[in-house]
């Protein structure tokens, strides 16, 4: 299959509305052409490309920080001259300075198919500056790698933050160019924006389901997502982020498995298994230990769970990692009602909300976690509302069948 940026690369047609313009560059360390050479480096030698900037989202267009709220200056390319702008740094929203560099941008993301993930915000946040300065935005699609099931709550409204751009589920099952199309239509922007289209994307078909699992090289599009079993798990592993379990960091697989020096894994899946079985489908999980090296609990040995999800027992449509996560933690409420389970810290510039309710995007995560009278019926209740609320909306935007 091709990407957005390998269709730009091999077919001029694609290039002749740039000729003679200012173009920038916004890209990760994942915006790799098929042959694994970086995407400014693919355009940069191209005669009929001028590109003038470029702009690294979280984690920088290189790769340079490894954990959350770690921002990245703005430099000079030294080996192109131009200058590179973060999106993560002192600003997130580009600037005036930024947008006069450029006459149209080039977005080529990789994303991981979940709300949370702030590349997500980034690209909102462009375009509302494209439509304030008239700038052309052209989307190079990529896959994405979690495929197109939906699942979660919907963000509520007056909880859009940087992890959450917009009333989008946890899970949203489209790629970025689809998103880019629905951040256009549901902020109602005047701003023109192209896509790029994927050649030969079958988010249907396994082994990969989103992701062309033997055809393309996985690379990290952040530090801590660093293969295809990570991102099928995230939507429901980010949420660990908001605890105090450790969600893995500080270990190889990070965002795969989950625990604490004090947790005892073997009860919790017990009571996982009676809360709500149906909830456990399309994985395996195994009790594990781990030492962080970093991060939460580093040094210490946590007891915990690993989620597998890639082998012959994966079940693209029957799995449900958000479900998956919020019966963890309801389990663990269930027996060990006054475990200090939430973790109350600065996530993502917000000091006042806890970040479970922002990871969320509302309250009623936490709340049903932590009331003793509601069951898994309750949260199904709330999220399958939701989630075909989303499925009917999003129709109009695919552009892949």
């Amino acid at each position: 299959m091709k990407f957005g940026i390998d269709r730009l690369l091999e077919e001029p047609v694609l290039r002749q509305s740039l000729a003679g313009r200012r173009v920038a560059l916004l890209a990760h360390p994942a915006s790799v052409t098929d042959d694994l050479t970086h995407s400014m480096d693919a355009l940069a030698r191209l005669p009929d490309i001028r590109l003038t900037a470029a702009f690294g989202p979280q984690h920088g267009l290189r790769g340079d920080k490894q954990d959350n709220m770690m921002e990245s200056p703005d430099f000079n390319d030294p080996e192109l001259g131009i200058p590179v702008f973060s999106l993560y740094g002192e600003v997130r929203r580009p600037t005036p300075v930024m947008m006069d560099s450029f006459d149209v941008l080039l977005v080529d993301l990789q994303d991981l198919g979940c709300r949370i993930y702030t590349f997500i915000t980034t690209l909102r946040y462009v375009l509302e500056a494209a439509a304030q300065f008239n700038k052309r935005v052209v989307v190079l699609d990529r896959p994405n790698p979690a495929g197109r099931p939906v699942e979660g709550l919907i963000l509520r409204p007056g909880w859009e933050s940087f992890v959450g751009a917009g009333p989008l589920p946890m899970r949203h099952g489209l790629t970025m160019g689809e998103l880019a199309l629905w951040f256009v239509r549901t902020l109602n922007l005047d701003v023109e924006c192209e896509v790029v289209t994927m050649e030969g994307w079958e988010p249907g078909n396994g082994p990969g389901y989103g992701w062309p699992l033997y055809e393309r090289t996985w690379v990290n599009p952040s530090p801590n997502a660093p293969n295809l079993w990570m991102a099928r798990c995230y939507a429901g592993t980010v949420m660990l982020e908001g605890t105090t379990l450790s969600e893995g960091r500080g270990t190889t697989r990070p965002l795969e498995l989950f625990g604490a020096p004090d947790l005892e894994p073997g009860k919790l899946l017990g009571e996982m298994q009676q809360l709500a079985p149906h909830w456990l489908q399309g994985c395996r999980l195994r009790e594990c230990w781990f030492e962080p090296t970093f991060h939460k609990h580093a040094g210490k040995l946590c007891a915990g769970v690993q989620i597998h999800v890639e082998d012959g027992a994966y079940d693209h449509a029957a799995f449900r990692p958000w479900r998956l996560m919020a019966l963890a933690f309801k389990a663990l409420r269930r027996l060990r009602p006054d475990y200090a389970l939430w973790r109350d810290f600065p996530y993502e510039y917000e000091v006042d909300r806890l970040a479970i309710d922002l990871i969320n995007g509302g309250e009623l995560l936490r709340q049903w976690v932590d009331d003793p009278e509601s069951t898994p019926d309750d949260l199904e209740a709330l999220a399958e509302a939701d989630e075909a609320a989303w499925i009917a909306e999003q129709e109009e935007m695919m552009l892949y069948r």
